[in-house]
């Protein structure tokens, strides 16, 4: 892997391909980038590629991209102005029958990931970013945060990044309650249409 550092998306997939800064690449079929607009207004991170997204090598393909669309298109967000990327490249399972069981990745794969993070953000140059979930929030601000605590607000970095949190889309396909299921949703949605208000005003 070169040290120098990929200066357009094109250059940073072909470099995300290579990466070795941990061991997940290993078992994992392939690295998946990030999607979307050079300059995009708003970025949208995940948890980490899955299944699907790790056969197909492109991010949000599987079951929670499609609650994810659907929400993007019930709050009038267009996802395709939108940069849609993982806190961490690589599918981290565990092998079960033709599909990997999906596993958190721990607090040195999500470091050892920010790094593509951090280049991803330089390039797209975004006015806002989304965490969807835990895992996406902990590698945006550098530590261990609770979504309920931050949810519907704006917290700017130190760098002058803006952030707004969420629940990740997988979330709401846990819910078995189909009332509960619904309610959830529709907070999530709010949740998407508070970041179009707030990019109208950036």
């Amino acid at each position: 892997m070169s040290d120098t550092l990929p200066r357009t998306l094109a250059g940073l997939r072909k470099a995300e391909a290579q990466c070795t800064r941990c061991p997940l690449y290993k078992p994992a079929t392939q690295a998946v980038p990030g999607e979307g607009p050079d300059h995009a207004p708003l970025m949208m991170v995940g948890e980490q590629p899955g299944n699907d997204e790790d056969l197909a090598g492109h991010p949000f393909v599987g079951p929670a991209a499609r609650i994810l669309d659907r929400a993007l298109e019930d709050a009038g967000l267009i996802r395709a102005e939108i940069f849609v990327t993982n806190a961490v490249k690589h599918f981290k399972c565990e092998p079960r029958g033709k599909r990997g069981l999906h596993k958190r990745p721990n607090a040195y794969e999500i470091d050892r990931c920010r790094w593509w993070n951090d280049i991803e953000l330089a390039i797209v140059k975004p006015k806002l970013v989304l965490a969807l979930g835990a895992t996406a929030a902990r590698s945006l601000m550098g530590r261990v945060v609770t979504i309920s605590k931050l949810r519907g607000g704006v917290i700017p970095r130190d760098d002058g990044l803006k952030l707004m949190v969420t629940i990740h889309p997988s979330a709401l396909l846990r819910i078995e309650d189909h009332d509960d299921k619904a309610r959830q949703y529709g907070e999530f949605v709010d949740d998407l249409k508070r970041c179009r208000k707030v990019l109208a005003t950036l």
